[in-house]
């Protein structure tokens, strides 16, 4: 045993702690449950547009939400109540986020014959080859945000987009189809590089 102050040469070797381990990329905002999308957002009153004679724009009962880390915005004034206001700038700031803000791919999904795994929300609404949803679904941004990440992965491959989600190239154009501004994209870059447009009908 060694003494007090007493090196220890025995050559046992202190155990080395594991490597840490790096963080992967955040969940796409759009894929976020509507609580932390809150947190991340500003909320701001504003006066609504509709009808209403002397009393016109004089309640702000209108809702602005700006979601920080992107500066995208989802606004509603349609509605008496501000509650339901809110509810739907909520719903337009998700779609909102989900075309416009694109997510960084995980390491491990960009390694030669990795196979991407779809979010369990994607995985429910897969029957024989074929989407179940509707685009009024809540879901429905976090579904969109997620096929349109994938699509910017494989540049626009359809075929292979396809398979990532284990549906038909037919059934993700269908899918692509219910925001048509997801669609009017992918169409205009497919225009830029001498393709075809796309269509459903």
């Amino acid at each position: 045993m060694n003494g007090p102050g007493e090196a220890d040469f025995t050559g046992a070797k202190e155990p080395v702690p594991p490597a840490p381990t790096m963080p992967g990329p955040p969940p796409h905002p759009a894929r976020l449950p509507i609580e932390d999308l809150e947190e991340q957002s500003r909320f701001e009153a504003i006066r609504s547009a509709g009808p209403g004679g002397q009393h016109r724009n004089k309640v702000s009962t209108g809702v602005r939400l700006t979601h920080l880390p992107t500066g995208i915005q989802g606004m509603a004034t349609e509605r008496r109540s501000q509650l339901e206001n809110k509810t739907m700038a909520l719903s337009r700031l998700r779609l909102r986020l989900a075309l416009d803000y694109r997510s960084l791919p995980r390491d491990e999904d960009l390694r030669p014959g990795a196979v991407y795994q779809p979010s369990p929300a994607w995985t429910l609404r897969v029957r024989s080859a074929q989407i179940r949803v509707r685009d009024g679904h809540p879901d429905f941004p976090a579904l969109l945000a997620e096929v349109l990440d994938r699509l910017e992965v494989h540049r626009d491959d359809l075929e292979r987009t396809a398979a990532d989600f284990g549906v038909t190239r037919s059934q993700l154009v269908k899918f692509l189809a219910l925001e048509k501004a997801a669609l009017a994209r992918l169409n205009e870059r497919r225009r830029e590089r001498g393709e075809g447009a796309l269509r459903t009908g």
